[in-house]
């Protein structure tokens, strides 16, 4: 069975996380969207409400299941018995900072290959860190989020 990882913080999730997730999982037998949390990190979102916007966003999809974890991702890779780590890329930026993570994936686990999936043009601007700030402001996220996670905002 040919199993993936989707890692991230994915606070909050985005239509831009959506859509690579739509578009791996015909790739893989199971994908496990990874909620990876960071003890360095303040989240906007507690892990509990990102774990139940995930659920409520895929909740058709019976070969994705939504799980938090932590420590090195290649740890929990192995841990679920995934071979892949898929990783959006939306900019030259974003691919120079995944090669670098996947390289050092690598030397740690050489079995887990890294899969890059490159964004559509259309949500290449969209993060998190920009939905985060709109709504800290109280502004009006609805085209980057996906309508099943609104009402967890």
């Amino acid at each position: 069975m040919k199993t993936a990882l989707f890692p991230g913080s994915f606070d909050p999730v985005t239509k831009a996380h959506v859509d690579i997730l739509k578009r791996s999982v015909s790739l893989f037998d199971k994908v496990y969207v990874g909620i990876g949390l960071n003890s360095t990190k303040k989240p906007f979102i507690t892990p509990e409400k990102r774990e139940q916007m995930l659920k409520a966003v895929f909740a058709d999809e019976p070969r994705i299941e939504v799980i938090a974890y932590e420590g090195l991702t290649v740890e929990f890779c192995k841990q679920i018995g995934a071979a892949y780590m898929i990783r959006g890329i939306r900019t030259v930026s974003d691919f120079e900072y995944e090669k670098a993570i996947a390289q050092m994936n690598h030397a740690l686990e050489p079995e887990i290959e890294s899969i890059f999936i490159v964004s559509k043009p259309g949500y290449s601007s969209i993060s998190s860190t920009i939905v985060r700030e709109i709504l800290k402001y109280n502004g009006d996220v609805s085209q980057f989020i996906p309508k099943e996670a609104l009402p967890f905002l």
